[in-house]
Protein backbone atom coordinates (compact mmCIF):
# COMPACT_ATOMS: atom_id res chain seq x y z
CA UNK A 1 0.00 0.00 0.00
CA UNK A 2 1.48 3.34 -1.02
CA UNK A 3 1.80 5.84 1.81
CA UNK A 4 0.09 9.14 1.13
CA UNK A 5 2.11 12.28 1.89
CA UNK A 6 1.13 14.25 4.96
CA UNK A 7 -1.06 17.03 3.61
CA UNK A 8 -0.64 19.22 6.70
CA UNK A 9 3.16 18.99 6.39
CA UNK A 10 2.91 19.87 2.71
CA UNK A 11 0.75 22.91 3.46
CA UNK A 12 3.13 23.99 6.22
CA UNK A 13 6.08 23.70 3.84
CA UNK A 14 4.23 25.73 1.20
CA UNK A 15 3.43 28.49 3.71
CA UNK A 16 7.07 28.58 4.78
CA UNK A 17 8.24 28.96 1.18
CA UNK A 18 5.63 31.67 0.61
CA UNK A 19 6.80 33.64 3.65
CA UNK A 20 10.41 33.34 2.54
CA UNK A 21 9.44 34.83 -0.80
CA UNK A 22 6.95 37.41 0.45
CA UNK A 23 9.07 38.98 3.18
CA UNK A 24 11.99 40.04 0.93
CA UNK A 25 9.47 41.29 -1.62
CA UNK A 26 7.64 43.35 1.00
CA UNK A 27 10.94 44.75 2.24
CA UNK A 28 11.80 45.92 -1.26
CA UNK A 29 8.32 47.43 -1.63
CA UNK A 30 8.84 49.15 1.70
CA UNK A 31 11.76 51.05 0.20
CA UNK A 32 9.65 52.45 -2.62
CA UNK A 33 8.75 55.70 -0.75
CA UNK A 34 12.46 56.45 -0.26
CA UNK A 35 13.22 55.79 -3.91
CA UNK A 36 10.25 57.92 -4.97
CA UNK A 37 11.39 60.81 -2.74
CA UNK A 38 14.91 60.53 -4.13
CA UNK A 39 13.55 60.58 -7.69
CA UNK A 40 11.45 63.66 -6.94
CA UNK A 41 14.47 65.34 -5.41
CA UNK A 42 16.60 64.57 -8.45
CA UNK A 43 13.96 66.31 -10.58
CA UNK A 44 13.73 69.27 -8.20
CA UNK A 45 10.11 68.48 -7.31
CA UNK A 46 10.32 68.54 -3.51
CA UNK A 47 9.27 72.16 -3.08
CA UNK A 48 11.13 75.28 -1.98
CA UNK A 49 13.11 73.44 0.74
CA UNK A 50 13.92 70.07 -0.87
CA UNK A 51 16.45 68.94 1.75
CA UNK A 52 14.06 69.45 4.65
CA UNK A 53 11.22 67.82 2.71
CA UNK A 54 13.40 64.81 1.85
CA UNK A 55 14.48 64.41 5.47
CA UNK A 56 10.87 64.73 6.64
CA UNK A 57 9.67 62.01 4.25
CA UNK A 58 12.34 59.60 5.49
CA UNK A 59 11.62 60.39 9.13
CA UNK A 60 7.87 60.04 8.64
CA UNK A 61 8.21 56.59 7.10
CA UNK A 62 10.60 55.53 9.86
CA UNK A 63 7.91 56.46 12.38
CA UNK A 64 5.19 54.73 10.36
CA UNK A 65 7.09 51.46 10.15
CA UNK A 66 7.94 51.66 13.85
CA UNK A 67 4.23 52.02 14.66
CA UNK A 68 3.38 49.18 12.27
CA UNK A 69 5.87 46.86 13.99
CA UNK A 70 4.39 47.67 17.39
CA UNK A 71 0.85 47.11 16.12
CA UNK A 72 1.56 43.44 15.36
CA UNK A 73 0.96 42.20 18.90
CA UNK A 74 -2.34 44.08 19.49
CA UNK A 75 -3.62 42.82 16.16
CA UNK A 76 -2.88 39.25 17.21
CA UNK A 77 -4.26 39.61 20.74
CA UNK A 78 -7.47 41.52 20.00
CA UNK A 79 -8.31 40.72 16.39
CA UNK A 80 -6.65 37.30 16.01
CA UNK A 81 -4.70 38.59 12.99
CA UNK A 82 -1.33 36.88 13.13
CA UNK A 83 1.32 38.88 11.29
CA UNK A 84 4.11 38.09 13.75
CA UNK A 85 6.38 36.75 11.00
CA UNK A 86 6.48 40.24 9.48
CA UNK A 87 7.36 42.14 12.65
CA UNK A 88 11.11 41.79 12.15
CA UNK A 89 10.83 43.09 8.59
CA UNK A 90 8.82 46.11 9.72
CA UNK A 91 11.33 46.83 12.47
CA UNK A 92 14.20 46.66 10.00
CA UNK A 93 12.37 49.00 7.65
CA UNK A 94 11.89 51.44 10.54
CA UNK A 95 15.62 51.32 11.26
CA UNK A 96 16.54 51.63 7.58
CA UNK A 97 14.45 54.77 7.18
CA UNK A 98 15.77 56.18 10.46
CA UNK A 99 19.34 55.57 9.26
CA UNK A 100 18.61 57.28 5.95
CA UNK A 101 16.97 60.15 7.84
CA UNK A 102 20.11 60.65 9.97
CA UNK A 103 22.41 60.25 6.96
CA UNK A 104 20.43 62.81 4.96
CA UNK A 105 20.74 65.29 7.82
CA UNK A 106 24.50 64.74 8.23
CA UNK A 107 25.25 64.70 4.50
CA UNK A 108 22.81 67.24 3.05
CA UNK A 109 22.31 69.65 5.94
CA UNK A 110 25.70 69.57 7.64
CA UNK A 111 27.93 68.49 4.74
CA UNK A 112 29.60 66.03 7.12
CA UNK A 113 30.66 68.81 9.49
CA UNK A 114 30.89 66.72 12.67
CA UNK A 115 31.79 69.73 14.81
CA UNK A 116 28.36 71.21 14.06
CA UNK A 117 26.80 67.79 14.60
CA UNK A 118 28.36 67.56 18.06
CA UNK A 119 27.10 71.02 18.92
CA UNK A 120 23.59 70.16 17.73
CA UNK A 121 23.51 66.93 19.71
CA UNK A 122 24.54 68.66 22.91
CA UNK A 123 22.36 71.78 22.69
CA UNK A 124 19.25 71.06 20.63
CA UNK A 125 16.64 68.85 22.39
CA UNK A 126 14.86 68.18 19.09
CA UNK A 127 17.96 66.46 17.71
CA UNK A 128 18.86 64.82 21.02
CA UNK A 129 15.52 62.99 21.09
CA UNK A 130 15.88 62.02 17.44
CA UNK A 131 19.35 60.60 17.91
CA UNK A 132 18.22 58.79 21.06
CA UNK A 133 15.49 57.06 19.04
CA UNK A 134 18.00 56.08 16.35
CA UNK A 135 20.54 54.74 18.86
CA UNK A 136 17.80 52.66 20.50
CA UNK A 137 16.87 51.13 17.15
CA UNK A 138 20.50 50.38 16.23
CA UNK A 139 21.09 47.42 18.62
CA UNK A 140 17.63 46.08 17.79
CA UNK A 141 18.46 45.99 14.09
CA UNK A 142 21.88 44.40 14.73
CA UNK A 143 20.37 41.65 16.89
CA UNK A 144 17.30 40.96 14.72
CA UNK A 145 18.61 37.59 13.56
CA UNK A 146 18.45 34.00 14.76
CA UNK A 147 22.12 33.91 15.77
CA UNK A 148 21.65 36.85 18.15
CA UNK A 149 18.44 35.36 19.55
CA UNK A 150 20.28 32.12 20.39
CA UNK A 151 23.37 33.95 21.64
CA UNK A 152 21.55 36.39 23.90
CA UNK A 153 18.96 33.92 25.16
CA UNK A 154 16.53 35.43 27.66
CA UNK A 155 18.42 38.74 27.50
CA UNK A 156 17.26 39.21 23.90
CA UNK A 157 13.72 40.12 24.95
CA UNK A 158 15.03 42.56 27.54
CA UNK A 159 17.23 44.25 24.97
CA UNK A 160 14.36 44.58 22.53
CA UNK A 161 12.32 46.48 25.06
CA UNK A 162 14.39 49.42 23.88
CA UNK A 163 11.79 49.73 21.14
CA UNK A 164 9.47 51.43 23.66
CA UNK A 165 12.12 54.00 24.56
CA UNK A 166 12.69 54.49 20.83
CA UNK A 167 8.95 55.10 20.38
CA UNK A 168 8.85 57.70 23.16
CA UNK A 169 11.94 59.52 21.89
CA UNK A 170 10.73 59.39 18.28
CA UNK A 171 7.32 60.76 19.32
CA UNK A 172 8.89 63.75 21.08
CA UNK A 173 11.23 64.32 18.14
CA UNK A 174 8.32 64.11 15.71
CA UNK A 175 6.24 66.64 17.66
CA UNK A 176 9.17 69.05 17.95
CA UNK A 177 9.79 68.86 14.20
CA UNK A 178 6.84 71.23 13.76
CA UNK A 179 7.00 74.77 15.07
CA UNK A 180 3.28 74.73 15.89
CA UNK A 181 0.75 72.06 16.83
CA UNK A 182 0.23 69.89 13.78
CA UNK A 183 -2.82 67.64 13.46
CA UNK A 184 -1.05 64.82 11.60
CA UNK A 185 1.79 64.76 14.13
CA UNK A 186 -0.69 64.61 17.02
CA UNK A 187 -2.54 61.70 15.38
CA UNK A 188 0.66 59.70 14.87
CA UNK A 189 1.87 60.37 18.41
CA UNK A 190 -1.55 59.51 19.87
CA UNK A 191 -1.43 56.22 17.99
CA UNK A 192 2.04 55.54 19.38
CA UNK A 193 0.90 56.33 22.93
CA UNK A 194 -2.09 54.01 22.47
CA UNK A 195 0.14 51.15 21.31
CA UNK A 196 2.47 51.72 24.25
CA UNK A 197 -0.45 51.79 26.68
CA UNK A 198 -1.88 48.57 25.23
CA UNK A 199 1.51 46.90 25.62
CA UNK A 200 1.83 48.02 29.25
CA UNK A 201 -1.68 46.88 30.11
CA UNK A 202 -1.32 43.47 28.44
CA UNK A 203 2.09 42.93 30.08
CA UNK A 204 0.69 43.81 33.50
CA UNK A 205 -2.33 41.54 32.95
CA UNK A 206 -0.10 38.67 31.84
CA UNK A 207 2.10 39.13 34.92
CA UNK A 208 -0.90 39.14 37.26
CA UNK A 209 -2.31 36.02 35.56
CA UNK A 210 0.98 34.15 35.96
CA UNK A 211 1.25 35.27 39.60
CA UNK A 212 -2.28 34.09 40.31
CA UNK A 213 -1.53 30.66 38.89
CA UNK A 214 1.59 30.14 41.02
Amino acid sequence: MTRQPDQSATRSHSRLLLRRFVRPLLYVLGLVPALWAFWLGSRNQLGPDPVRTFEHILGLWAFRFLLASLAITPLRVFLRINLISYRRMLGLLAFTYAAMHVLAYVALDLRFDFAILYGDLTRRPFLIFGMTAFLCLLPLAVTSNRFSIRRLGRHWRRLHRLVYLALIAASVHFLMAFKTWHTDALIYVALGISLLAIRLVTSAWSHLFKTART
